[in-house]
C-alpha cells in the first residue's frame, strides 16, 4: 500500500470533535490502569478522552494537586493559565478555572479569551517575578493546557513554577502522585466552583499577546528585519501562535504574510505525518509539505506548533531544514552579533543534538554544556544568564534577550522563526546556505533517530546501563572515545548510554509511551558511515541487554 504520508488529510482521518469533548466529560479514569494515571512526562501529562486517559477528572485532580503544591512551596501571587487550538483544551481549561477559583488562587487567564503559546506564558511568569526574590511569596506561576505537536484527539496539562520553564520532576512527581491519590478517592478533597457559578470578577485577565509582541525587539533585531525587507511567510499550523503573527506584522510593519490563518480542531487543512496521523510538527517534511510547496513565494517560511513552542524552517535553496542544522546556524550567528551577552555564558544542548553544535561552539571558544534529553535543563542557566542558548534537536530553543537578560526559560518557536528572518537581514544569507558553510568547515552530518522493539523489561535495563556494559572499543571503525550514562554538562542521569568516537555516535533511550526504544545516531562522514554506525549501535544494545 502507498503510503499517504505528506498527502493531505481526508475526510475519514478527522476526530469527531463532539464525541471527543463528550467523552472528556462522560468517562471516568480507572487509577488501578497505568495508561488511565496522571503522568507527567518532559511536558506534563498527555493523553485522550477517548482512552481515558485525559478526562474532566483528571484536569480536576491536577489542578487541585498544583494548587496544593503552591501552598506547600508557599507561592501565593497570581497563577497564569493559557490553552493552544486543541479540542480538549477549552474544557480542560474551564475545569481548571473551577479549582482555581475554587481554591480562592488569583488567576489570570487571557484578556481576548482566546490562546496562549507556550512562550507567552512563560513571557508573562518571568515579566510578573521580575525582581522579586526566590522566597518572596507573591510569585506566580503557570499552567499551558497544551499537548504541543500532537495529533487532534489528545490533551495536555503542563504546570510551569516561578522559574518559567517545564517544573522539574520533583514537581512533577510531587503533582502527579496527589493527583491520582485523588482520583482514586473519588475526587474527595477537589474544592471547585462550576463554572456557571463563577463570578467573572473574581478571574483576573492579562494581555498576553500585547506583551509578549511589544517586547519583541528587546531580543530580535526587528528594525533589520523591517529594513532589508525580508518577505516572511508565517504558519501556525492551526495553533495558537495565528493571532501573535498578525499583530506581528502590525504592530512592527513587517513584510509578513500569516499563510494559513485557519483554526479549526480537527485540523482538516494538514497534511498527513509519516505515520498518515495528523501531526502539528514543523520539523516534519510530510507535515510541513503543503508549507514547502510554498518556499519560491517568500524570503523565508516559518511554521509553529500548535502551543508554539517548536519552529520549522522553509528556505528557497533548500526546503524544510533539519533542526540540527538550524540550531547550529543559530548558534553560530547569536554568538557572533549579540555583544552584550556575557563572554563566559555557555551554549547548551541536548545530548542527542547534532556535533555540529559541538564544533560550532568549540569556534567561538564557549563552553557547551551538553545535557540529558529535556528543556528543563537549561531552565536555571537562562534565568541567571550563564546559558545564552539553550536547543534541542526536536526543534525547541530559546535565547537571552539582546542586553544578556532572561527572556523565556520554556521554548519559544515564534522567536526562532524571526530570528531566521533576523539572519537573512544582517548577513544576505539564508540559514541553509550558512549551514552549507559550517559543513564545508566542520563535516557533513548524517544525522537520524530510529525507534527498535524493546520488552519493558528491556527498557528497564536500558534506562539503568552503566558504561562498562558496554565491551566494544571501536564504533564504525573508530575507537570510542566516550561511553556516557550521564549527561557531561550537569552530570545528570540520561536515562540511556550515549557512546561516541571523534567523527560519530549514538544514543540509545527507552521511550516513555511505548514498548520500543529510541536509537539517535549520527556521523560526520556521511550516511554510509551514519549505516553503519547503526548497525553496530544495535549490536552494542542487543548485547548491553542480553547480559
Amino acid at each position: 500500500m502507498t503510503s499517504r504520508a505528506g498527502l493531505p488529510a481526508e475526510e475519514h482521518d478527522l476526530i469527531d470533535v463532539d464525541e471527543l469533548i463528550a467523552a472528556y466529560y462522560d468517562r471516568r479514569p480507572d487509577p488501578s490502569v497505568p495508561a488511565q494515571r496522571v503522568v507527567f512526562g518532559t511536558s506534563g501529562h498527555r493523553g485522550s478522552a477517548l482512552t481515558s486517559s485525559f478526562n474532566e477528572d483528571h484536569i480536576l485532580a491536577t489542578t487541585q494537586a498544583i494548587v496544593d503544591y503552591r501552598a506547600d512551596q508557599g507561592i501565593r501571587g497570581p497563577l497564569f493559565l493559557g490553552r493552544d487550538t486543541h479540542a480538549l483544551s477549552l474544557p480542560a481549561e474551564r475545569s481548571a478555572i473551577e479549582v482555581l477559583i475554587g481554591n480562592g488562587v488569583d488567576v489570570r487567564i487571557d484578556s481576548r479569551e482566546s490562546w496562549v503559546p507556550t512562550p507567552a506564558l512563560s513571557h508573562a511568569i518571568l515579566t510578573y517575578n521580575r525582581g522579586r526574590e526566590a522566597s518572596d511569596a507573591d510569585r506566580a506561576d503557570g499552567i499551558v493546557v497544551t499537548p504541543s505537536h500532537n495529533p487532534p484527539r489528545d490533551g495536555g496539562f503542563k504546570y510551569n513554577p516561578p522559574h518559567g520553564g517545564p517544573a522539574d520532576t520533583d514537581a512533577t512527581g510531587w503533582i502527579a502522585q496527589r493527583a491520582n491519590d485523588l482520583i482514586a478517592a473519588g475526587l474527595e478533597g477537589v474544592r471547585r466552583i462550576r463554572h456557571a457559578d463563577i463570578d467573572e470578577d473574581t478571574i483576573g485577565t492579562y494581555d498576553f499577546r500585547d506583551a509578549y509582541v511589544r517586547d519583541l525587539p528587546s531580543i530580535i533585531d526587528i528594525d533589520a528585519i523591517r529594513r532589508a525587507g525580508v518577505r516572511i511567510g508565517a504558519d501556525p499550523l492551526g495553533g495558537a501562535s495565528v493571532d501573535y503573527w498578525t499583530l506581528i506584522a502590525e504592530m512592527h510593519d513587517l513584510d509578513l504574510r500569516v499563510v494559513n490563518p485557519e483554526v479549526d480542531p480537527t485540523w482538516r487543512f494538514m497534511t498527513l505525518d509519516w505515520d498518515e496521523k495528523i501531526r502539528m510538527d514543523p520539523s516534519s517534511p510530510s507535515a510541513m509539505a503543503s508549507l514547502v510547496a510554498k518556499k519560491g513565494d517568500f524570503d523565508v517560511l516559518t511554521g509553529n506548533d500548535a502551543d508554539a513552542d517548536r519552529h520549522g524552517i522553509v528556505t528557497q535553496d533548500a526546503g524544510l531544514m533539519n533542526p540540527n542544522h538550524y540550531l547550529a546556524v543559530a548558534i553560530d550567528y547569536l554568538f557572533s552579533h549579540r555583544a552584550d551577552w556575557p563572554r563566559d555564558a555557555a551554549i547548551g544542548k541536548t545530548l542527542v543534538s547534532s556535533m555540529i553544535i559541538d564544533r560550532v561552539a568549540e569556534s567561538l571558544g564557549r563552553r557547551l554544556l551538553e545535557v540529558p534529553v529535556g528543556f528543563k535543563w537549561f531552565v536555571p542557566g537562562l534565568l541567571d544568564g550563564t546559558v545564552a542558548f539553550g536547543g534541542e534537536e526536536s526543534a525547541g530553543a530559546s535565547f537571552l534577550r539582546r542586553d544578556g537578560s532572561v527572556w523565556s526559560t520554556d521554548k519559544d518557536g515564534i522567536l526562532l522563526c524571526l530570528l531566521a528572518a533576523e539572519i537573512i537581514a544582517v548577513t544576505g544569507k539564508t540559514p541553509s546556505e550558512r549551514y552549507r558553510e559550517l559543513e564545508a568547515a566542520f563535516g557533513a552530518s548524517a544525522y537520524q533517530r530510529v525507534d527498535a522493539p524493546a520488552t519493558p523489561e528491556q527498557k528497564a535495563t536500558l534506562s539503568k546501563l552503566a558504561p562498562d556494559a558496554v565491551d566494544a572499543t571501536e564504533l564504525a571503525g573508530e575507537p570510542i572515545t566516550a561511553k556516557l550514562s550521564q549527561a557531561p554538562g550537569n552530570g545528570a542521569a540520561i536515562g540511556g548510554l550515549k557512546v561516541q568516537t571523534e567523527h560519530a555516535w549514538f544514543a540509545a533511550r527507552p521511550s516513555g509511551t511505548e514498548d520500543v526504544y529510541k536509537l539517535y545516531a549520527e556521523s560526520l562522514r556521511g550516511p554510509e558511515h551514519l549505516a553503519q554506525v547503526q548497525e553496530e549501535a544495535r549490536a552494542v544494545v542487543s548485547a548491553a541487554l542480553a547480559d
